[in-house]
């Protein structure tokens, strides 16, 4: 129908062809005989053109409606398979839940909590702690276990043989030992060694 449609196409376009000659041929005519023959002319190929334009427009309304009905023909077909695909699948469940026993289930959960409470309890039984002196409360623990981090801070620190030594040298001293004496010093502040004394003076 597509192709169909086409051909009619060609056919309109040539039409209007020859439409647009004798138009240009009318308007360098002067009225008269001559002029209304190509008239005439142009006429019937007008009327021949909306032939064609009316088959040309039965055939794409045709090659519409072949559209929509193939495209229904799908959807149903693709409907049909859905169904089919919903009852299998809604058959498969109902088996699935004959098989399921809610009943037991709950008291499959029931048996599950209490034996998790049990678990608890044992736990709790065996972190119990024996032995602590009496009247030892959450306070006293507290107390000790800051204690116990001041500990643990001072033991962390450097130990007084690696660090630095921190002491200032000693300037030297203007007098002697002997408080008795006194030494001559010189312009560095040292000590002047004294002359040796001679032999027999």
């Amino acid at each position: 129908t597509d192709a169909r449609a086409d051909s009619v196409e060609v056919k309109i376009k040539k039409l209007d062809a020859e439409l647009m000659k004798y138009r240009e041929q009318m308007k360098r005519m002067r009225d008269g005989p001559a002029k209304e023959s190509v008239k005439q002319k142009a006429m019937r190929i007008l009327k021949q053109k909306k032939l064609y334009e009316g088959q040309r427009d039965q055939l794409v309304q045709q090659s519409f409606n072949m559209e929509q009905g193939t495209m229904a023909i799908d959807n149903m077909k693709n409907t049909m398979v859905t169904v089919d695909a919903m009852q299998i699948a809604n058959k498969e469940l109902k088996g699935q839940y004959k098989k399921i026993n809610l009943d037991k289930i709950e008291k499959i959960q029931d048996e599950m909590e209490d034996l998790l409470e049990q678990a608890n309890d044992l736990q709790e039984t065996m972190g119990r702690s024996y032995g602590l002196p009496d009247g030892l409360d959450d306070d006293d623990l507290e107390a000790e276990l800051d204690a116990l981090g001041d500990e643990l801070m001072e033991d962390e620190a450097e130990p007084s043989y690696l660090q630095e030594p921190t002491y200032t040298p000693e300037m030297p001293s203007a007098a002697t030992s002997d408080p008795t004496t006194t030494a001559e010093l010189d312009e560095y502040g040292l000590p002047v060694a004294s002359a040796p004394t001679k032999m027999g003076a």
